[in-house]
């Protein structure tokens, strides 16, 4: 399949909304184009976050973002692979993986020491995925979180 990744700007906006919001959905969380629109142009406007698309044809039909985090052991800058989402009229055909590809090569262009992620145990598709993109499972360590 042709495809093409793009590091996204403000002028992608929409089109990184759109996605967004899709995969939030995903996640069982209600649909609010706005609210997502506000919380990624946020991220855009202060560089929190770095988003590539990717396209097929003129559509873009997946994005992956990227928060920099910083590892304690390694005392090296990394990327927390936060986000991953194909349209699932897209699945299967690889466009994770490039991604994926594409979030390590920003690794090296920033020096980064690697990429880290967390999934749901019952994301399937994502568990399977991972491996297979020399991802190593971590099953030392327990995450917890604290919501205020």
């Amino acid at each position: 399949m042709d495809y093409r990744i793009k590091k996204v700007d403000l002028r992608d906006l929409d089109t990184a909304v759109e996605l967004f919001n899709m995969y939030r959905v995903f996640y069982r969380q209600a649909d609010d184009y706005e609210k997502c629109k506000k919380f990624i142009q946020g991220r855009l406007d202060n560089e929190e976050s770095h988003i590539f698309l990717v396209y097929v044809g003129e559509r873009a039909v997946g994005f992956v973002q990227l928060y920099k985090l910083y590892h304690y052991i390694k005392l090296q800058k990394q990327w927390l692979l936060s986000d991953l989402f194909v349209h699932p009229d897209y699945r299967g055909k690889g466009l994770s993986v490039a991604l994926i590809d594409r979030a390590k090569q920003w690794c090296e262009e920033t020096g980064a020491c690697g990429l880290m992620l967390e999934t749901e145990k019952t994301n399937d598709i994502g568990n399977k995925l991972y491996p297979r993109c020399a991802f190593e499972y971590d099953g030392n360590h327990n995450y917890y979180y604290w919501w205020k």
